[in-house]
């Protein structure tokens, strides 16, 4: 942590030289898509805290609970009921040390006819998740947060459980942070484990679609000027176990490292605010698995992620490249992500029609030399399929897609994705990286068609309902290897506060 640290101090007399940069973004938040987050917790005169890769907030609750500024309800005036009150509890008598504490519940079910796209009885899945969270603030400059999950799952034909569907308890986050104001910039750093999203959301995500969200063990230190920002980190994945925080343990086997920087771009028109983040990270796995072989991989991103809103447009553009090594074989592959959407109409609630396309390359898992298949560290799971059963590896998608409010708390999302393999000599590969057992020793390139329906349901900033639907139809791909066709429908209600 201490190397950290040093390069943020050392980096905040450059950043503050750097001109004032754009207000913050104030546009809704995003689920599970790859629109721009809007704002966690501001940072005043520096960087614009939509940009600063630290999730997104709607109506004051962010993904990341920590990123939730509640400092207002400090005022009793402001408070509505008395769960309000949960959000400032002071602790001294000047109100400079108090505790926010946090909760949700979320109980859902899903039902999956050929799970596995193989011919089988339907799989049920009944899931609660159950969290609670504490963040202690210390005077400005201070914080300690802590949370812990359970995550229930009962059905029929459910298979191997994971331990992020049924987990008795788990430390789901714990760290301590300091932050300052060093040569007119914002440095701090944050120590333990925790979520981290600072990325293209299809390379980097918290996974809510999971019951027990993914998060990391380490160290992540920033400086953010008016117009520029640099963030850099060092982390170990965890290994959950089943039964209790005593089985949860950092696996020193998966490290990811790197820096992300930002840059505030000129406006192309009025009201425009769209970000550059360049990044460079390293990615290790002792144990990485391509075509039945395992070895020690380290992987190599150099890649930019450019994203924001031009008027009607938004835009969510990815492209980097992977280098390093398997094995005693290099790694060459090759990631462009386009997402882009135009709003018909003003105010937040018009309609807009999109597409995403993306290519991931493939090749060389089941054979000698080069190795091409792009590999997401720890992306959006649920992004290509709701049933996880694509991920941008050796593959190449495209879909249109629209969103429309039919009624005023009501979001509706609709898309058809058509959905090809990169190399006809790779498999087609699920969200968890594993194979499509067969689909390498078949030719052709279709994958399959998936159409898609979400609706959200807003009942209130802390209660909402969720429906998905996904009809996957096989291509040829998956059919001359023995799979098939798979319907998803899943529903879902949250409450936090």
């Amino acid at each position: 942590m201490s190397s950290l640290l040093r390069y943020a101090v050392g980096a905040a007399s450059v950043v503050a030289l750097l001109p004032a940069g754009a207000e913050a973004q104030t546009s809704p938040a995003p689920k599970e898509t790859r629109q721009s987050p809007t704002p966690a917790t501001p940072v005043a005169d520096s960087y614009p805290s939509a940009a600063t890769g630290e999730g997104a907030t709607s109506e004051g609750y962010n993904l990341s609970r920590w990123a939730e500024n509640w400092r207002s309800l400090c005022d009793p005036a402001k408070r509505d009921d008395p769960l309000d009150r949960l959000k400032c509890l002071p602790i001294d008598s000047n109100g400079d040390v108090y505790l926010t504490l946090s909760g949700e519940l979320r109980l859902r079910v899903n039902e999956t006819t050929n799970p596995g796209l193989r011919e089988a009885s339907a799989q049920r899945q009944d899931i609660n998740r159950i969290v609670a969270g504490a963040d202690l603030h210390v005077g400005p400059h201070f914080r300690a947060y802590g949370e812990i999950a359970h995550g229930g799952l009962d059905g029929r034909n459910l298979g191997t459980v994971a331990a992020n569907l049924r987990n008795d308890l788990v430390v789901q986050q714990a760290f301590v942070e300091g932050n300052a104001r060093v040569g007119g910039a914002a440095v701090g750093v944050r120590y333990g484990r925790q979520e981290f999203t600072d990325g293209p959301n299809l390379l980097t995500s918290q996974r809510d679609n999971n019951t027990i969200r993914f998060v990391l063990n380490g160290a992540r230190a920033w400086v953010r000027g008016r117009r520029v920002r640099a963030d850099v980190f060092d982390f170990k994945f965890t290994s959950l176990g089943t039964e209790g925080t005593a089985d949860d343990r950092v696996d020193d086997g998966q490290r990811f490292s790197g820096i992300t920087l930002g840059i505030v771009l000129p406006p192309v028109a009025e009201g425009a605010k769209l970000y550059l983040d360049p990044f460079i990270w390293r990615l290790r796995d002792d144990n990485a698995s391509w075509g039945g072989v395992t070895a020690r991989e380290e992987r190599h991103y150099q890649g930019a992620h450019l994203w924001g809103e031009a008027g009607p447009l938004t835009l969510d553009w990815t492209v980097n490249h992977q280098g390093g090594s398997f094995g005693n074989r290099n790694i060459d592959a090759w990631q462009l992500l386009l997402a882009q959407t135009y709003r018909i109409g003003s105010g937040s609630s018009a309609p807009r029609v999109g597409f995403h396309i993306d290519y991931a390359t493939g090749g060389g898992a089941y054979g000698e030399g080069t190795l091409r298949n792009a590999l997401a560290p720890f992306g959006n799971n649920v992004y290509y399929s709701y049933q996880l059963a694509l991920t941008p590896t050796n593959l190449v998608a495209l879909a249109p897609n629209v969103t429309f409010t039919p009624l005023k708390k009501l979001r509706v999302t609709a898309e058809y994705q058509l959905s090809w393999r990169d190399s006809a000599a790779d498999a087609v590969y699920r969200a968890n990286g594993t194979a499509f057992a067969g689909t390498e020793l078949v030719g052709g390139h279709k994958v399959g068609n998936v159409a898609r329906l979400q609706a959200i349901y807003s009942l209130s900033p802390r209660v909402s309902l969720t429906g998905r639907y996904e009809h996957l139809a096989a291509g040829s791909v998956l059919t001359r290897a023995g799979y098939t066709d798979s319907d998803f429908l899943g529903g879902w209600i949250s409450f936090r506060f």
